[in-house]
């Protein structure tokens, strides 16, 4: 049987009316202009002698209110303000207000407003009992009243229609319907009161108020950067925001809870079940859509979402996390990006990651199910958990990337931070998820012919080896690995993983010898197109030379750990005396990789050994390095002057690009442009230049990015002061 898709079949039977789940639809019939009261209920007062009380005109005084509500960024005509803060409306009347005269301000969100669920919100200045919302008369100068409203530190967030009614003789006359004094409400984490409040002023400006960000990526001992524009003030994003929620069709009236909102917008970013922003690939093939790595931030992904109602091709992690960062910012709720280096998929919800390698050392990839990203993003919102104990509030893990579902749909978190660390996996949302991602051991198996595992050695210490973010006020990588877990070995840690298995986390208990061999690899930094020369160390701790028969096996891999193209497989021994190390010099050239890769630049070496009865095996992941994009800027650096931003290129390579397009924009200075090169020839430059006006004023960053059918991941930035008017 087809499902009712029309609203008035869907509900009947079920609610007396339909569920308000759109805030941006046209809402131009709410009242009528006059509304008589119920016949049982009689007038409060005569009206004044002489002229009628009528609206001329409501201001909602935005010069006032947006610096007051640090929303003076949104790019926007209409007032923003944040709840659990006054602002004030200046409302002109016909006449001078007299003694008995009355009036009201009503705010109203979504269809069908109810003063029950919130979404119509009466405010009066007299004695007379209003809504939830207070108000006071701060000014009366001749027909002029301000008017100053507060509203509840949970009222609903979105977009209010504003109207003024004046309350005479047999009901109520109201000012006409004006878009102009339509009134956006965003979460306050200035407001003790909120939620989401974050008592840190500077951190407020970096986790609500900051435009641009950094994304970290690599691995954890060769850490890298992406500038990411978050761009939450720019022209049309707020209202995108909202729009999501609108899709997603949940009712106005949860709207004001944050954790509620948090965990639908977690699941609208993605697509996998419900038709969200982003549509996730994890292939080498882009060929619908853009690739991951040429996006420069999020708003080009939110506008189209917005404007098209379709998913947006393609993200991986960090897509999804900036995009969600800016989604949780735009509505005022303090975020920041979180990079998980080493981070456990495990593909059977315990403690343990499993690798399983065949009875020669070489990997077994056709058993092995779980896996170990060399990265992994999410995000972090601050929120009071008032629906948890004591001390679990803060900091909570919220994750759009689609990789299990939570309550039926492809999200995850809030999940607090503190609960994770201590291993209070039984509070929701999603903790254990989150724990065994930062927390798994790495038990490697060997696996006979005919099936049986046997584990050789467990690694503690390789997943979660750093957690980082974007440190306040600058760009550089802030590990706060300490929020997560206590230190490897200490009794507070060996207490959290007792606590997790406790809850339903298997942990992994085998007893391994201690091996008298050990083995590392190093390399250092190595450019797209330069050979990698690797260092392979082995360690003797025995009493007894060793010679360990070895190979060295190279791979083109995803960031997730997943194989792309396997290009080499070089066996090799060394002998090591007793109690010494003694090093192997490897070279792979740039010959052996280049035909195998794609838009992947990772390449993933794994030596394996044996040594009479003892296995070895190391990993060494090597993220290629481009070269940048050269950008400069030149002009007056002032609000409303206008400046020149050129982006320059060198080909270093021996080969033409093909089919090149070069992308960039920097929120509050100029929105998003692209250029198209159809050949840059092998050691030839190009340049491009564009003019903007910068719109607002501060610290602000443009960003750039080239992407081509054979070469990815090249990227530029520049930073500029904007001084104001």
């Amino acid at each position: 049987m087809s499902r009712p898709t029309n609203d008035s079949s869907a509900y009947r039977g079920r609610y007396a009316e339909p569920l308000p789940t759109s805030n941006l639809g046209a809402m131009e019939n709410d009242f009528p202009e006059f509304e008589p009261f119920e016949d049982e209920v009689q007038p409060r007062g005569y009206a004044p002698a002489g002229q009628a009380l009528t609206v001329q005109q409501i201001d909602m005084c935005q010069q006032v209110n947006k610096p007051n509500h640090y929303t003076g960024a949104y790019d926007i005509e209409n007032l923003v303000v944040r709840r659990g803060q006054e602002f004030v409306i200046r409302v002109t009347f016909s006449r001078p207000l007299a003694d008995g005269d009355d009036f009201q301000l009503e705010f109203l969100i979504g269809s069908n407003p109810s003063v029950a669920k919130g979404s119509l919100v009466v405010v009066t200045t007299n004695s007379r009992a209003g809504g939830p919302w207070s108000g006071q008369i701060l000014e009366m100068q001749g027909e002029s009243v301000v008017v100053g409203v507060t509203a509840t530190p949970d009222a609903i967030v979105g977009k209010y229609r504003t109207y003024v009614a004046i309350v005479a003789g047999g009901g109520m006359q109201r000012s006409k319907r004006d878009p102009t004094t339509d009134m956006y409400m965003l979460f306050n984490a200035w407001c003790p009161a909120d939620a989401v409040f974050l008592p840190d002023g500077a951190e407020r400006m970096e986790y609500v108020m900051n435009d641009i960000g950094v994304i970290f990526q690599g691995s954890a001992d060769a850490v890298s950067q992406r500038n990411w524009m978050f761009g939450q003030f720019e022209r049309g994003i707020l209202d995108a925001c909202i729009q999501i929620l609108d899709a997603s069709r949940m009712p106005i009236y949860n709207r004001g809870d944050v954790i509620q909102l948090i965990r639908k917008g977690s699941a609208m970013i993605n697509s996998q079940d419900d038709n969200g922003v982003l549509v996730g690939n994890w292939s080498d093939d882009y060929s619908m859509g853009k690739p991951p790595t040429s996006w420069t931030g999020s708003v080009q992904i939110l506008l189209q979402y917005a404007n098209t109602g379709v998913p947006v091709c393609f993200a991986q992690c960090w897509v999804f996390a900036g995009v969600f960062n800016t989604f949780l910012r735009c509505l005022g709720i303090p975020s920041r990006v979180i990079t998980n280096f080493s981070s456990a998929h495990d593909n059977t919800g315990n403690l343990k990651t499993d690798l399983i390698f065949k009875t020669d050392g070489t990997p077994d990839r056709r058993h092995t199910r779980d896996s170990i990203w060399n990265y992994h993003c999410w995000n972090e919102a601050f929120v009071v958990r008032p629906d948890l104990p004591p001390g679990l509030g803060g900091w909570q893990v919220v994750d759009a990337t689609p990789q299990e579902t939570s309550d039926g749909h492809f999200r995850c978190g809030p999940a607090p931070v503190a609960a994770i660390k201590d291993g209070l996996l039984c509070h929701p949302f999603d903790c254990g998820f989150v724990f065994a991602e930062v927390n798994s051991d790495v038990v490697f198996h060997k696996r006979d012919r005919f099936g049986t595992l046997t584990a050789y050695r467990v690694d503690k210490t390789h997943v979660g080896q750093a957690i980082c973010t974007k440190a306040v006020g600058s760009g550089a990588a802030q590990d706060v690995k300490h929020t997560y877990k206590y230190p490897e070995g200490s009794a507070d840690n060996e207490r959290t993983m007792n606590r997790a298995e406790e809850y339903g986390c298997a942990r992994d208990h085998s007893e391994v010898a201690d091996s008298q061999l050990s083995i590392t690899i190093s390399c250092g930094q190595v450019g797209l197109g330069q050979d990698v020369n690797l260092a392979v160390d082995i360690q003797n701790q025995g009493d007894v030379s060793k010679t360990v028969r070895a190979n060295l096996a190279g791979s083109v891999v995803f960031y997730t750990g997943v194989i792309a193209s396997h290009f080499k497989d070089d066996p090799f021994s060394v002998t090591v005396p007793a109690n010494q190390t003694e090093r192997a010099m490897l070279t792979v050239a740039a010959q052996e990789y280049l035909p195998h890769l794609g838009t992947q630049l990772c390449l993933h070496f794994a030596v394996t050994g044996q040594a009479d009865d003892q296995s070895l095996n190391a990993v060494k992941v090597v993220d290629l390095q481009t070269p940048g994009l050269l950008m400069q800027v030149s002009g007056t650096p002032q609000v409303q002057q206008e400046m020149v931003v050129t982006v320059s290129f060198t080909n270093p390579y021996s080969s033409p690009l093909h089919d090149v397009f070069i992308s960039m924009e920097g929120p509050g200075l100029m929105n998003y442009r692209t250029r198209y090169f159809s050949v840059i020839e092998a050691q030839a430059a190009i340049s491009w230049s564009e003019t903007f006006i910068p719109r607002l004023s501060g610290h602000r960053c443009l960003v750039s990015a080239l992407n081509c059918r054979n070469l990815h991941q090249v990227n530029g930035s520049c930073d500029v002061t904007i001084a104001e008017m």
